[in-house]
């Protein structure tokens, strides 16, 4: 993973999911809510494909449920962001 290819909005969604203000919409094409708000579509499918977020637990298609930072994701960036428990 590197982190030098992230643009300041997905550095943004990773320190918001790092916080544990996210919730992830599980589907083929999923979508990322922070405090309530829906966020770039096209950035959170990046994130999730690239491996940086996922679902804080296995959930159904169409479930809504917490993300969390992958454990690679953690060690690329390296304690610049905080990982939700």
């Amino acid at each position: 993973m590197d982190t030098g290819t992230l643009t300041d909005r997905e550095r943004a969604i990773l320190h918001a999911v790092a916080a544990g203000r996210a919730e992830l919409l599980v589907s083929c094409a999923p979508d990322l809510r922070i405090d309530g708000g829906w966020c770039d579509h096209t950035a959170v499918t990046r994130l999730v494909l690239d491996g940086w977020i996922r679902p804080v637990r296995p959930a159904a298609a169409g479930e809504l449920v917490p993300a969390q930072l992958t454990d690679a994701a953690a060690g690329a960036l390296g304690g610049r962001c905080r990982r939700s428990a």
